[in-house]
């Protein structure tokens, strides 16, 4: 006979979370980084001296990681079994939680992405874009940290289903 309080299953959806998470976010950043890096690579050979100014894709692109990475450490610790009963509903709340910022993330990763390679590219052709390309980015950006905020929300939901 086991001492576990609550629903026995429930650990695994606050794990599936917190893997997702840190998964779909760091995939939006490895390709938001992969795509634009292409384009600093691209426009670099023509104007080698914009490669330090385009850099600011890839930049952007590797803070969506960070934001699965802080939402998958706050899922990981509000799961302890042992000292607090994780019933089904703490589970499911952790598992919206990771899924909302990781799918977030992957999305504004693959915009960043785009954005970028295409960015970077025109930038070198007509610097006029360089303040486009980046309020287009920063607004990109946003969706992942829109992401960030609602998994917080979410996370913070996680054992208010029933008083002990």
């Amino acid at each position: 006979m086991s001492t576990f309080g609550g629903d026995e299953t429930a650990p695994f959806f606050g794990f599936l979370g917190a893997a997702a998470a840190l998964v779909f976010s760091c995939m939006g950043a490895a390709y938001g980084t992969a795509k634009s890096g292409v384009g600093v690579a691209s426009m670099g050979v023509m104007r080698p001296e914009l490669v330090m100014k385009s850099i600011v894709p890839v930049v952007m692109a590797g803070v969506l990681g960070i934001y699965g990475l802080i939402i998958a450490v706050i899922i990981s610790t509000g799961i302890n079994p042992k000292a607090k009963s994780y019933y089904l509903f703490d589970g499911y709340a952790h598992l919206s939680s990771g899924l909302a910022c990781g799918l977030a993330g992957l999305s504004a990763g693959m915009a960043i992405g785009i954005v970028g390679d295409a960015g970077v590219r025109a930038n070198a052709q007509q610097p006029k874009l360089f303040v486009g390309m980046i309020l287009i980015l920063i607004f990109a950006e946003a969706l992942a940290l829109y992401g960030l905020i609602v998994g917080i929300i979410l996370s913070s939901r996680a054992g208010q289903s029933r008083a002990d």
